[in-house]
């Protein structure tokens, strides 16, 4: 079972835990330093403490970063819509090996997932499998938008690259990844995030 005894708190339908703030945070930290540490090339303990890298970790946090949590968060709440318990839970040994390979000049990451209990039948768990892309989808659109409307900028950029990027990357039908549950449910719901992310990331180069 994964409910201990930690203080919970409740908005609404949602609920969440002292724990799973602190497990969220800590992957938020995690993955936006492996980014900023790929971004910023050739890194060295000097350049650790630089400006440069603290604006990489900074635009690693608000693209990276909110996409991996809202990503999460999407299947939190359909979960729970079906009355399940789902609560986020880190993967510290994963998070240290994001930032180790950082170093290589790639980032494998694997921060955590929502552990979900309840009655999960296969059109539920597809449902809940597919709202994680579906929100990555959602926020890569919104920077599209951000970059037509306001210009074009490295922070909108990165923004609509890794949102559509962890979109398409979670739907690849293989492992524990939401890809093989939302094919096994719905076919045609697979084929549109997989068209709608690929259609972001080659349209990019026209931006």
């Amino acid at each position: 079972m994964y409910q201990q005894n930690y203080r919970t708190y409740r908005i609404g339908s949602f609920r969440t835990s002292e724990i799973e703030i602190q497990d969220l945070f800590k992957a938020w930290v995690a993955i936006s330093i492996a980014f900023a540490i790929v971004m910023s090339r050739g890194i060295t303990l000097q350049s650790l403490m630089s400006m440069q890298f603290l604006y990489n970790f900074l635009i690693a946090a608000f693209t990276v970063g909110v996409g991996f949590i809202f990503h999460e968060m999407g299947h939190k709440i359909v979960a729970q819509r079906y009355g399940c318990f789902a609560e986020f839970r880190a993967w510290n040994k994963m998070l240290l090996l994001a930032i180790a390979m950082s170093f290589l000049g790639f980032v494998f990451a694997a921060p955590g997932a929502v552990m979900i209990q309840g009655r999960v039948d296969r059109i539920r768990n597809g449902r809940i499998s597919i709202a994680g892309p579906g929100v990555n989808l959602v926020l890569a659109l919104v920077f599209l938008g951000l970059i037509l409307s306001l210009g074009n900028n490295i922070f909108f950029q990165y923004g609509l690259m890794i949102n559509a990027w962890l979109g398409l990357f979670n739907m690849i039908p293989l492992g524990n990844l939401d890809g093989k549950k939302v094919l096994i449910w719905n076919k045609t719901a697979y084929a549109l995030v997989v068209a709608v992310s690929v259609l972001l990331l080659y349209g990019m180069r026209y931006i």
